[in-house]
């Protein structure tokens, strides 16, 4: 069994708010062993019920390899803590400087930076959103002895920044942000925390995006991938295009149109194609010259129908309409009891004493650091479509644009070349069935 040990944060421990539980996750084998030992006249229920077991409030589509669900047993640790937590009274919310919390509510949760920012009196406008600022914490459940002692149990989120290292994402590991991470994207997981309640600095706006809202993204935070702190896997996420990688949120995803394929693409690959086989044709002197009608009579406003072409004219007579999506809010809810507790003390007054939590408010590690040597099964992974991407001959002779109005992308030409046109359009064809994109 793992014994709690905090997240490494460099913090005066002064600076710590006052929280005598920690957080111990009990694995499946650990459980039933505890439930065999139990007296023969003992009632299996009672048992049961003193391994308290958090089903997760977090369905993210994608599923995990190991766990079918989120859901831990877990254990208030020390000992003597423990039946001090069962003891206290249970709350449905708390209030904290005129503001109002309830269980189930995303927060913003001091650390070190929060103190800096406090003691420098600089304001913070508008809603945080930065990992330096704050972390990010679902209330779970809320228990208080009396107005000075609150405490919370919470699941952390975590910023796409603070993914350890070898963290099992698909069939790689990984660290830290990845490509596909939005700017204001979190990730849901089942670390377990027990923190003061006056390191709370704010409420939270957080929303899961899913297949069916993931074009309605708005400036909150969201979160539409999970992190097993028991196995440190991040849950599927769909993977597009013709290099499987996920779409960013904040990015554009092209969706080609052919009935038999109506598969979404990266507009970075279609560009990185473009691009390329403009390279191609026309290297580092070559100027460009227009071939007859095509993209150019399209350019020019040539209002007419289109009708079908010559073969090799680059132009095809389809009409389909292009589909263009931004990578993308539902929860499910845990209830508490009991009416709302009134937490004493001032935030200035927190911060002074170091309420500012890191806590034993900061965020403990419920398990072990993940290391490569845990068996796994790594997958080979996709390299030549990673290697092509990489490989830009074109990187400052052209540039392109894409105009989703009329789906083609603009080429600037970059190299000083005699004659020519400098700037022209580009059609695009789908990277995986090469349908025109149209």
């Amino acid at each position: 069994m793992a014994a709690p040990r905090k997240r490494p944060r460099e913090v005066d421990e002064a600076s710590r708010a006052e929280c005598p539980f920690q957080i111990r996750l009990i694995d499946q084998k650990e459980r039933e062993l505890k439930k065999k030992r139990k007296r023969k006249d003992e009632d299996p229920e009672d048992a049961n019920a003193k391994i308290p077991v958090q089903l997760s409030p977090f369905a993210p589509t994608g599923k995990f390899k190991t766990h079918e669900t989120m859901d831990i047993a877990f254990a208030v640790e020390p000992q003597s803590a423990s039946k001090r937590w069962s003891d206290m009274t249970r709350y449905n919310s708390f209030v904290l400087n005129g503001s109002k919390y309830f269980s189930d509510n995303y927060i913003f949760v001091a650390n070190a930076s929060t103190i800096e920012r406090q003691k420098a009196g600089q304001p913070q406008p508008g809603p945080r959103t930065h990992s330096d600022d704050d972390w990010v914490a679902r209330i779970l459940e809320i228990r208080a002895s009396d107005e000075h002692h609150v405490y919370a149990r919470v699941y952390w989120m975590y910023w796409p920044d603070e993914l350890p290292p070898n963290t099992l994402d698909g069939k790689k590991y990984v660290s830290g942000r990845q490509p596909y991470h939005g700017q204001n994207e979190l990730i849901a997981s089942n670390h377990m925390d027990i923190i003061n309640v006056v390191s709370v600095t704010q409420q939270a706006t957080v929303n899961q995006v899913t297949d069916e809202n993931d074009d309605q993204i708005q400036q909150a935070l969201y979160w539409r991938q999970a992190l097993d702190v028991r196995t440190f896997e991040l849950s599927a996420v769909d993977r597009v295009c013709r290099c499987k990688e996920p779409g960013n949120p904040d990015k554009v995803l092209i969706g080609c149109p052919a009935e038999n394929c109506q598969k979404w693409l990266h507009e970075e690959c279609l560009k990185h194609d473009v691009l390329t086989r403009v390279f191609e044709e026309l290297g580092t002197d070559k100027p460009h010259k227009a071939t007859g009608a095509g993209v150019k009579e399209e350019k020019e406003e040539v209002k007419r129908p289109l009708s079908p072409v010559e073969p090799g004219s680059g132009t095809v007579a389809t009409e389909l309409p292009i589909q263009v999506k931004t990578d993308g809010e539902g929860e499910t809810e845990v209830k508490a009891t009991g009416d709302s507790v009134d937490v004493k003390g001032e935030r200035e007054v927190a911060v002074a004493e170091g309420s500012s939590a890191q806590a034993q408010n900061g965020r403990a590690s419920n398990t072990h650091t993940p290391s490569a040597e845990t068996p796994r099964k790594p997958g080979r992974g996709r390299k030549k479509a990673a290697d092509d991407l990489n490989h830009r001959p074109y990187e400052g002779l052209f540039e392109a644009t894409f105009q989703p109005d009329k789906d083609v992308f603009e080429i600037k030409d970059l190299r000083d070349v005699q004659g020519g046109d400098k700037t022209w359009l580009e059609e695009v064809d789908c990277l995986i069935c090469g349908s025109r994109i149209n």
